[in-house]
């Protein structure tokens, strides 16, 4: 049965790790990952990773580009075929991140709004997506500020959009304490994911 599944978080969270771990669970999975690394789309968002002067609005619409390219090369595609699918950070990421971004300027006047409706006309919506909560101290100081979008003071803007998403989203969200452990963290994400699929596949739902 066709699944979108989403690990979402702050950066530091352990998200890639719990992902790279879960392709074991699930091998027949199809795993993928936004921003992408595989198109010009996914380059042109590093690179205006790396830019502390790029544009925010500008940056915005290049994730977004990323994001419509990922889903009619490798998301959509995997659905109809009706496979499970697993993505390290989806559009919630857009929305919790750039958000916080354009928030930081005076060009829009709700930011999380502006971002979400970008999308609402094109995205596919999760059937899932685990949140990895961390603060955004720790969250830093684990991902080493290697850049701009790794600052404690600016992952705290992040944080409350999730904050935010996660209770406008309640029926997809499912908040894992990403303070614990590696293992103790991968293990709930597998309960989680596990206990989602069995309700999906037999209908019902807690």
């Amino acid at each position: 049965m066709a699944t979108l599944v989403t690990l979402e978080g702050l950066d530091g969270s352990g998200k890639t790790t719990v992902w790279e771990a879960l392709q074991n669970t699930y091998p027949d999975a199809v795993f993928t990952r936004e921003p992408t690394n595989d198109s010009w789309y996914g380059d042109a968002v590093y690179r205006s990773i790396k830019d502390d002067d790029a544009d925010s609005l500008a940056e915005l619409f290049l994730y977004t580009a990323d994001h419509a390219d990922h889903l009619s090369r490798t998301i959509e595609p995997a659905l109809e075929r009706g496979d499970l699918v697993i993505s390290d950070r989806y559009a919630d990421s857009r929305y919790a991140y750039q958000g916080a971004t354009l928030a930081e300027t005076d060009r829009i006047a709700e930011p999380l709004e502006y971002v979400v409706d970008v999308h609402e006309p094109f995205s596919v919506v999760p059937d899932l997506t685990i949140y990895l909560d961390l603060d955004p101290e720790t969250a830093a100081r684990r991902a080493g500020s290697t850049n701009k979008f790794e600052r404690a003071e600016y992952l705290e803007s992040v944080r409350e959009n999730y904050e935010l998403l996660s209770e406008r989203y309640a029926d997809r969200f499912v908040r894992v304490d990403a303070t614990q452990s590696p293992d103790a963290v991968l293990e709930e994400v597998q309960t989680v994911l596990a206990t989602a699929l069995e309700e999906q596949s037999t209908g019902t739902n807690s």
